[in-house]
């Protein structure tokens, strides 16, 4: 079984919507869940968020979880959207580096952008913008998952 466990900020952008991505993938075997290194537990998921999720005709309710040993030890591949999130999740839990990457690291490996932009307080198309880049990355991440 793999248990991938996506990791922003507040819970309410990125990681939801990098979780109803891989969820509506319906992969057997393949469990996926989202929380926030500074998420407050039970928030919707942001108004935009949820209108591009809907727009691309996935069904996925949220409530924000915050990051919590249960979590992290639950994850099988625990993927950040920033190297900030990353660093933030080793420091506290040295022993999970082997498992946990940004999102962009694991598929690109590029050394110079590994961060996905956060769409917190923007426009809609910035979270559309957000949300086609985490599409195409989730798309590489089921294939080097099934490797």
């Amino acid at each position: 079984m793999i248990r991938v466990l996506f990791v922003c900020t507040g819970n309410t952008c990125r990681s939801p919507m990098a979780e109803a991505i891989l969820k509506n993938k319906n992969i057997a075997g393949v469990e996926v869940k989202s929380a926030g290194v500074y998420a407050s537990a039970g928030q919707d998921a942001s108004m935009h968020a949820k209108n591009v999720i809907t727009e691309n005709d996935i069904v996925h309710n949220h409530y924000s979880t915050p990051l919590s040993e249960k979590e992290m030890e639950w994850a099988t591949h625990i993927f950040t959207m920033t190297e900030g999130h990353k660093a933030v999740i080793i420091r506290a839990n040295p022993k999970i580096i082997d498992k946990t990457f940004t999102l962009k690291e694991f598929i690109i490996d590029d050394k110079y952008d590994r961060d996905i932009i956060d769409p917190f307080g923007g426009s809609e198309d910035l979270y559309r913008e957000t949300f086609r880049q985490l599409q195409e990355l989730i798309e590489e991440l089921v294939i080097r998952l099934k490797e």
